[in-house]
């Protein structure tokens, strides 16, 4: 199990009363544990916090707006990536507005990553729907 130091642990409790609206949407359809999976929200991965997080799959979901893009998020991803993968996790990003238009997909593709194994990094996002690939 991850777990991340007090400082982290006060910083996700935050994070649980302030999600952006893509992440509060993507939890109303995880806590519902699609295909038997439990999910957590805003997870203390040491000095990380993690959008959502199976550990029976040990796979982080991070659920990546318009932000993510710009001046050095690109890096701490990536840092933040390395880390997780060296603890063994598998990350899945998912941009913020597939999330926004498409949640049956995005859904899908978690599914499909939580039953692993799972590439490390995300392929451009979730697989298009059933008949249009």
């Amino acid at each position: 199990m991850l777990h991340g130091p007090k400082r982290t642990q006060i910083l996700a409790q935050h994070l649980r009363r302030t999600m952006s609206l893509p992440e509060a949407l993507l939890w109303r359809e995880l806590r519902r544990r699609p295909a038997g999976h439990k999910f957590r929200r805003q997870h203390p991965a040491g000095r990380f916090v993690l959008d959502f997080y199976c550990a029976k799959a040990r796979l982080a979901i991070e659920v990546d707006g318009e932000i993510h893009a710009r001046g050095n998020q690109p890096e701490r991803d990536a840092t933040r990536d390395a880390w997780l993968r060296a603890q063994g996790v598998g990350i899945c990003r998912i941009p913020a507005r597939e999330v926004l238009e498409d949640m049956d997909a995005v859904i899908r593709h978690i599914i499909e990553a939580a039953r692993g194994p799972y590439p490390s990094t995300a392929s451009g996002g979730p697989p298009p729907p059933p008949g249009e690939d």
